[in-house]
């Protein structure tokens, strides 16, 4: 209903309005993260201008908001260097967010040519395509905290530690903010050139992920088969974040490099605070709690096991600083929010384009509770 998107933009004043008739290319528009910031873009008044292979899993998070309908939807590949040329003429962006990617870590080991051309030559593309549309003047590039070279040690990662991966999905991501270094350096330097910044999270869960070998869509299929919740790392520690609170940071951050200029250009962590570093089986039990009923056990798989990770976290004391953000939600509201969404898509009750705006503004409450800088009341008012 777009009286929803009506209330949102009437009440509340988010980002400095810098999206409201600005046209803004989303790349990987139909994955999980891509649906929700494209979805907020469209809240915000921008026009939205979506590239992306078709959606990556049945369901989606695209066809659940019907996203198709509110947006630009253009089907492409970002390895497609003379498409990507093509749209960035024809539709002029103004604003970019690069997440097209291919986003798994354990598919990357079966597909890594796949990866690396996807995630290393596809930043290629775009940024090469950006050097000939003079229309766009900030880019965000969405890559990953998994672009650090892991030690799997007590230690929160800055944005200056060493890039790495051992894995290829890790290496590929490290890749990606090595070639956006490059591109910045080399050709969008200038105090009166295009503004690059790339943006690193952690696992990112919340409504309408359906990707295969993530914790959260894995635990869900469990539970609504009746099914137990087949776990492969119960103790693997990880930073758990609801999907709005990277992009309350990427809008932020896209909104600064567009009034502030080059101050804003560089790396930039996004990552929840400490308490929301907890293990993979402590997040199925609060699952199994918010959904009402369910088991676990550990995984019994055979096979080559892979490498993954056990521990890895963000300092993001550069963005609290700088950025004056920080999240907002805890890993209970993070949780909870999140299965209620599946609940409901389940149930099958409610519209969920309506509930998802809704899920917006909720946390759009949330931040205002709390005084973030990147929203106000449209009264002046710092809280709701």
């Amino acid at each position: 209903m777009e009286g929803l998107v009506k209330s949102l933009t009437d009440h509340y004043i988010l980002f400095d309005n810098t999206y409201a008739g600005k046209t803004v290319l989303v790349t990987g528009h139909t994955g999980f993260k891509g649906s929700w910031l494209a979805l907020w873009l469209h809240v915000l008044g921008a026009k939205v201008i979506g590239y992306a292979l078709e959606p990556p899993t049945d369901p989606s998070m695209f066809d659940s908001i019907n996203l198709s309908s509110k947006i630009t939807h253009i089907v492409g590949d970002v390895r497609d260097f003379d498409y990507v040329s093509t749209i960035l003429e024809t539709y002029q962006p103004e604003i970019i967010f690069h997440l097209a990617a291919q986003p798994l870590v354990r598919l990357s080991y079966y597909e890594p040519r796949l990866t690396y051309e996807t995630n290393v030559m596809g930043t290629v593309n775009l940024l090469e395509a950006v050097r000939h549309t003079p229309s766009v003047r900030v880019v965000v590039n969405i890559t990953s905290d998994k672009c650090y070279d892991n030690k799997e040690w007590d230690y929160s990662y800055r944005e200056n530690d060493s890039l790495g991966g051992f894995d290829p999905y890790s290496s590929s991501k490290g890749c990606a903010e090595l070639v956006t270094s490059s591109y910045r350096n080399s050709f969008f330097s200038k105090p009166d050139g295009v503004r690059v910044a790339s943006a690193r999270a952690g696992n990112v869960v919340g409504g309408g992920d359906w990707a295969v070998d993530r914790i959260v869509p894995d635990c869900i299929r469990s539970l609504q088969a009746n099914l137990p919740v087949s776990i492969r790392n119960p103790h693997a520690i990880r930073p758990w974040q609801h999907v709005l609170e990277p992009l309350s940071g990427y809008l932020w951050l896209g909104s600064l490099l567009w009034t502030k200029g080059q101050t804003y250009a560089g790396a930039w962590n996004f990552g929840p605070d400490s308490r929301s570093n907890i293990t993979v089986q402590e997040v199925v039990e609060k699952i199994i709690k918010t959904w009402g009923s369910g088991t676990w056990q550990a995984s019994s798989e055979t096979g080559v096991k892979l490498h993954e990770a056990r521990f890895l976290k963000l300092d993001c004391t550069k963005a609290n600083n700088l950025l004056r953000w920080y999240p907002v939600y805890n890993i209970d509201q993070t949780l909870k929010v999140t299965t209620s969404w599946y609940r409901e898509y389940y149930r099958r009750t409610v519209d969920m384009y309506d509930y998802s705006i809704r899920d917006i503004e909720n946390y759009v409450r949330a931040a205002l509770m709390q005084g973030v800088a990147w929203a106000s009341s449209a009264d002046g008012e710092g809280e709701v």
